[in-house]
């Protein structure tokens, strides 16, 4: 009985795996490397998706009403990822079909944006927020708008020549953190790609926070946040007390 080969695996790591973000944060490179190892040495494309940590997000359209442009009623979005990055050895397309990509989540256009079924949320200075059905008609129009407003912020981009081979089996990826990347878990995920189809899969985490005072401040207001508001009224109250007297007295 001649035995199967062995299957091919991946390898893979980060160069850093905590970012810490201060006042003077100005974004980050990450570096990505890794190895494939295939005792037949078959054709292989490397793609990495690279999520942050999802959060609310809450869109209007303008629309003319009597000649002036309004805000329409907010839209809001769960489980947005709050930074998406996608790079590959060649363009998606080339590299696997509809089904694999789509259930990967690879790539702006696989990138899941959910909201919920239409129902109605809690309201927000009397205007109560909207939630969009997944099947509705203009969902597809919401989402495109999402995702251009995340592009145009640099916290969504997708990269064909992203990643690329150095050597016989080693690849090198290098992710580009904005200034704006959100706090919290980000998921790097490293697929292996042969014949259309994923072979191998690694997950890598990635840590950003919050550094020095600002960290300080941060877990202050989350951990203690009825103590974080009343401080901050009165810090404002006694700013705007200063602020009075300074100009009564010039």
């Amino acid at each position: 009985m001649v035995e199967a080969p062995p299957a091919p695996a991946l390898s893979a790591a980060l160069t850093d795996t905590e970012i810490r973000v201060s006042s003077g944060f100005r974004g980050a490179r990450i570096v990505l490397y890794g190895a494939v190892f295939d005792p037949r040495d078959r054709p292989s494309d490397i793609v990495v998706i690279v999520r942050g940590p999802d959060t609310p997000l809450r869109i209007a359209r303008k629309t003319q009403v009597a000649g002036l442009w309004l805000n329409s009623r907010p839209v809001v979005f769960r489980g947005a990822p709050g930074f998406y990055r996608v790079a590959s050895t060649r363009p998606l397309q080339d590299i696997a079909g509809f089904a694999p990509l789509r259930h990967l989540g690879a790539g702006l256009e696989h990138l899941a944006i959910a909201a919920p079924m239409e129902q109605r949320v809690e309201t927000t200075y009397g205007v109560r927020d909207v939630v969009v059905s997944r099947l509705g008609a203009d969902y597809l129009d919401w989402r495109r708008a999402v995702l251009r407003l995340k592009e145009k912020a640099g916290l969504y981009a997708a990269d064909p020549q992203g990643v690329r081979f150095v050597d016989k089996g080693l690849f090198r990826a290098q992710l580009d953190l904005p200034a704006e990347s959100p706090i919290g878990q980000y998921t790097a995920r490293i697929v292996l790609f042969q014949d259309g189809k994923p072979v191998s899969i690694r997950d890598r985490t990635l840590v950003v926070e919050k550094a020095g005072a600002e960290r300080a401040l941060y877990l202050f207001a989350k951990d203690r946040p009825w103590t974080y508001g009343l401080v901050s009224v009165i810090v404002a109250l006694g700013a705007g007390w200063a602020a009075s007297v300074a100009f009564r007295r010039s």
